[in-house]
């Protein structure tokens, strides 16, 4: 097992505050947005110390990918740990953005590689070779648009608009009485939202007078059944006047989330985090295709071969319970699979709580745990490792089994240890990446 040092990306939409809070250590009083733990050659975590002249995580799998993924994970995925684990605080609205699949990442990053585009360069779309699919696990309350919703409910949307600019007495934008006949026509669902999301992205600053008119009046709106999208619309519009992407938000599903729930995003789910604190796993990949509330590179064309237009309910992600304090998250992706793993013990339980002092890491080859809360240790066959809060690690696929135990010094606290851990999904047959383990199953 290997201690970790991992990278905080201070991207501008970053919490102050979120992640310092929840390892208890002071604020650095700069934007803290995303840390990354894995070993995703755009940031890969550190080992410390360095082990046998390999200094990241990156390295240490390169040198021996057979035992630190795996023999069945480095089959399926190659020498690469294939998900890349983040903690992400969201202080200000992200981009609205979508993630390709497998075989559009492939073909997109060919392609500008063969047309000698510097992957750093702004106009770079596609950052590796590889899909995105992801989910978030809410730690705070979090808010997020993800997916299509109903047209039909769209539009409902979209008139509740026009009716507010009407009484605020401005005159009714043109665009807005053709969207919402747009949402309420008799076509197929995907149709619908294509036309309309597709002529809001692409007309680009002719929208805006459409924005600023529908904003201004929603913020003085009340009452209309729709009060939480209209605030939204207003509070995206503060943060980027005009853009046409505060529009779009109304084609999209209103998710809030509570402390346990979570979402997963496939590929072409348009989407975008509001703010909030949470546990995101996805693929190792750092694709993303933006279609506005960003100052950042979109491409419009490229985006729309992308976009998945079916309207669909909100994604939840429910867990199963693997035994006492420990829940696993599989989403229908390959890639990984989630573990929320609570210790306590003596004082820590709450009259009736049965959470144990210890419990077994569902290890599907490779994982890492990171630690959140008090103090875990991790026992495997080959020694021992404590984690702090806001320590992680890397769980070879040969030092499995793992236990993650409480530390002594948490075990007189009340709120005890909390952890998570990510390992390697299922295969597509649904079989076990490892016969040894069995992670269950859980639906959606």
């Amino acid at each position: 097992m290997y201690l970790l040092r991992n990278t905080l990306r201070p991207y501008a939409w970053g919490s102050t505050t979120a992640i310092a809070e929840l390892f208890g250590r002071e604020p650095s009083g700069q934007p803290e947005a995303e840390l990354w733990i894995g070993a995703h050659s755009g940031a890969p975590s550190s080992l410390v110390p360095p082990v046998d002249g390999s200094e990241t995580l990156d390295e240490l799998i390169a040198a021996d990918p057979g035992r630190m993924l795996g023999a069945d994970t480095a089959a399926r995925f190659g020498p690469e740990l294939p998900f890349l684990a983040k903690i992400l605080a969201a202080g200000s609205p992200l981009s609205l953005q979508v993630h390709p699949t497998a075989a559009q990442a492939r073909a997109g990053y060919a392609a500008e590689e063969e047309a000698g585009i510097d992957r750093g360069a702004r106009e770079r779309n596609y950052k590796d070779e590889h899909h995105k699919p992801e989910m978030i696990f809410a730690l705070t309350p979090f808010e997020a648009l993800c997916g299509f919703r109903d047209p039909a409910e769209a539009a409902d949307l979209f008139r509740t608009v026009t009716a507010a600019v009407t009484a605020s007495g401005r005159p009714v934008p043109e665009l807005l009485e053709w969207i919402v006949a747009e949402l309420s026509s008799g076509r197929p669902a995907p149709e619908r939202l294509r036309t309309v999301f597709s002529t809001l992205i692409s007309d680009g600053e002719p929208v805006r007078p459409t924005v600023e008119a529908a904003a201004a009046a929603a913020a003085d709106a009340t009452d209309t059944g729709f009060d939480r999208e209209l605030a939204t619309l207003v509070e995206l519009n503060g943060y980027y006047p005009g853009d046409p992407g505060v529009l779009i938000s109304l084609l999209l599903n209103r998710a809030s989330l509570q402390p346990g729930d979570a979402v997963y995003l496939p590929a072409g789910n348009v989407h975008a985090y509001l703010n909030g604190l949470g546990v995101e796993v996805m693929a190792s990949s750092d694709n993303v295709l933006r279609g506005g509330l960003t100052p950042k590179h979109v491409d419009i064309p490229e985006l729309l071969k992308t976009v998945d237009f079916r309207p669909l309910g909100i994604p939840y992600l429910t867990a199963d319970e693997a035994g006492p304090g420990q829940q696993v998250f599989r989403p229908p992706f390959e890639e990984f699979a989630l573990q929320r793993l609570e210790l306590a013990q003596g004082p820590a339980c709450s009259p009736g709580d049965t959470l144990p002092d210890e419990m077994p890491v569902l290890q599907n080859g490779p994982a890492v745990v990171i630690a959140v809360r008090g103090t875990v240790v991790l026992v495997s066959p080959a020694g021992s490792l404590v984690l702090e809060a806001g320590q992680s690690a890397f769980l070879p696929a040969a030092d499995a089994p793992v236990t993650a135990r409480l530390a002594s010094d948490s075990a007189q606290h009340d709120d005890g240890a909390l952890a998570f851990a990510v390992t390697v999904g299922t295969a597509p047959d649904g079989e076990p990446d490892a016969p040894r383990l069995d992670l269950g199953a859980s639906g959606a």
